[in-house]
């Protein structure tokens, strides 16, 4: 508001002013002379309606000025909020793929034969894994905590299908306060199980761990000979995420034989 009445003040002011002088030079070329002003309120009243065309043209062009930019930025809102559903859309695919599925059934189909009661525990995880999946997939945030309990049910499935191969550590504060971009811990975790070696002779380690404002999650780096889709893809749909959420960053790097990535916890009154 302050700009606006600046700026058609100034607009006033030197139209007023240019008028004034515009006159002057008038009466000397036609009369030789300069016009003498009475009082400054006669000067205003003989420049008048240069005045209040001024008034007018500035107004019309700030109000066209604040409609153009009122635009663009009603512009640049609705593609971030269309980019924000695509990449939510994208992690959500990335998450329920059907690789995800066929191995958790094809673990089912041989431990319903030898533990019936460990088989149920399975069906319940499985189940809800996917309830908190299709739960989430609208939301922006989630606390950490609610988002630790799913990923403790991703470890549950993940070492009854590898034992003692693979092991996670988590620990994390609990506080509602505190949130994260949902499922981005479960891309993580499927990441490292993807593209690295697990076996007996070199397990895979997974931890999860709270570094002041970020959640931090590592994994022993010992990729695979034939790797499968490249991670790129989804580390670059978690920082995109995280762009519109925060202006923290994503943190990815690799450190004494580490891969780790960094994700900024975001704190909400």
């Amino acid at each position: 508001m302050e700009r606006l009445l600046l700026g058609v003040s100034g607009h006033c002011l030197f139209t007023f002013l240019a008028s004034l002088v515009l006159t002057q030079i008038f009466y000397l070329i036609q009369l030789g002379k300069m016009r003498s002003i009475d009082s400054f309120g006669d000067a205003i009243n003989e420049n008048l309606p240069a005045i209040v065309v001024a008034l007018v043209i500035s107004l019309f062009m700030t109000a066209r000025s604040f409609l153009f930019n009122w635009r663009e930025v009603a512009i640049q809102n609705e593609k971030l909020k269309t980019e924000s559903m695509a990449s939510r859309f994208a992690s959500l695919k990335a998450q329920v793929n059907p690789h995800f599925l066929f191995n958790s059934l094809n673990v089912l189909s041989g431990l319903v034969y030898r533990d019936a009661d460990l088989s149920a525990r399975f069906i319940k995880k499985l189940s809800e894994v996917y309830r908190y999946v299709l739960d989430q997939q609208e939301q922006e945030l989630v606390p950490i905590q609610e988002e630790m309990e799913f990923v403790e049910s991703i470890v549950f499935l993940q070492q009854i299908r590898f034992g003692e191969n693979l092991k996670v550590s988590m620990n994390i504060d609990e506080d509602a306060s505190k949130m994260i971009a949902p499922l981005a811990l479960q891309m993580l975790l499927e990441n490292a199980i993807k593209h690295n070696v697990i076996s007996a002779q070199s397990p895979l380690y997974i931890d999860i761990n709270q570094e002041g404002e970020y959640l931090v999650v590592s994994n022993t780096l010992q990729p695979k000979t034939v790797m499968g889709e490249s991670l790129g893809l989804g580390l670059e749909n978690i920082r995109k995420r995280y762009g519109f959420l925060t202006n923290q960053t994503v943190e990815v790097l690799q450190d004494n034989g580490k891969f780790i990535v960094k994700l900024p916890i975001i704190e909400v009154e």
